[in-house]
């Protein structure tokens, strides 16, 4: 070793630790730098067992939304009496499980939008997508729909905090007055299938390995053609070339899909777009799938029953 050698050494040894220095400060730097949000990590944290967990995006999965405790309160109040075939607007409340407003400020815009509502009634053949518009007091907001059937209708709120970065849920239910399906159309809507026509076009899922197993990734090919044989005038909506949202037949929870295709500027076939979702279902047993696509400004929901083994 030349004498030389512990100079350099020590000279390496204060570079690896100056940068070691920088690198911290950066981090304490990005963490304590304001985003907007008055809330921090911590107020979506709940202490104990049974708790949903926050999800990545990227890797979508069934959630038991119903059968675990979220860190975030959700409730509603209809200004009218819901009532099957009448608009009705509903306001609602998001909170911290501590009793803070969530506001706008507080969420991140994910997929075109702050907050994602998927509503469904005790069938599970009505399905809606909104996005309620926040009100000038925090943490409330307001939104509209209009209930085809009576019964308990399920809200899953999906929405992902700017302290966290990942997505959140939480769920509500509201009672609407009416008749809900008869026995026949109900057992007509729930025959399994993966083909379904609709406003003149025809909707076809496709999983790769011909079914869906528990606990197994799942990749569905989602396929649109007119029956007319015509194109198919497929636009964008929140961002996607379409969006696939899952339920269990009991309703305890949902998956939201997003293609796998993801730049928008290169649309995908007009005679037969394609476009493929993946997701992970960890309990076998009966679910239902409604695909939202823009038909040129006009939107479509597509549903389709299938088991999972």
């Amino acid at each position: 070793m030349t004498a030389a050698a512990p100079i350099l050494q020590r000279r390496q040894r204060w570079r690896i630790a100056r940068i070691t220095v920088i690198a911290v400060a950066l981090y304490v730097a990005f963490r304590v730098m304001p985003t907007g949000t008055n809330l921090s990590h911590m107020d979506f944290r709940v202490q104990g067992e049974n708790v949903i967990e926050m999800c990545d995006p990227a890797n979508p999965q069934f959630l038991p939304v119903v059968n675990v405790r979220s860190p975030v309160k959700l409730t509603l109040t209809a200004i009218t009496p819901p009532t099957a075939g009448q608009e009705v607007e509903v306001l609602l409340s998001l909170t911290t499980s501590g009793g803070k407003p969530i506001a706008p400020a507080d969420l991140l815009n994910v997929h075109t939008r702050l907050l994602h509502l998927m509503v469904i009634d005790p069938q599970l053949m009505d399905y809606h997508h909104v996005h309620p518009i926040p009100q000038r007091e925090p943490g409330i907001w307001a939104f509209r729909f209009t209930p085809r059937f009576g019964g308990d209708y399920q809200f899953f709120a999906d929405f992902t905090p700017a302290a966290t970065g990942l997505g959140l849920y939480a769920n509500a239910s509201l009672s609407v007055a009416g008749d809900e399906p008869s026995a026949d159309e109900a057992l007509v809507a729930h025959r399994p299938a993966w083909v379904n026509e609709l406003a003149g076009y025809r909707f076809s899922l496709t999983p790769a390995r011909g079914e869906v197993r528990a606990n197994q990734e799942a990749l569905f090919t989602l396929t649109v053609t007119a029956l007319s044989g015509g194109e198919v005038p497929l636009q964008p909506v929140m961002g996607a070339y379409a969006h696939v949202v899952a339920f269990d037949a009991a309703r305890t929870g949902f998956a939201h899909l997003h293609p796998q295709e993801i730049d928008l500027t290169v649309p995908p076939d007009r005679v037969a777009p394609t476009l493929t979702f993946r997701v992970l279902i960890p309990t076998p047993g009966r679910y239902v799938t409604w695909a939202q696509v823009n038909m040129d400004g006009t939107e479509l929901f597509a549903p389709f029953w299938f088991e999972v083994n």
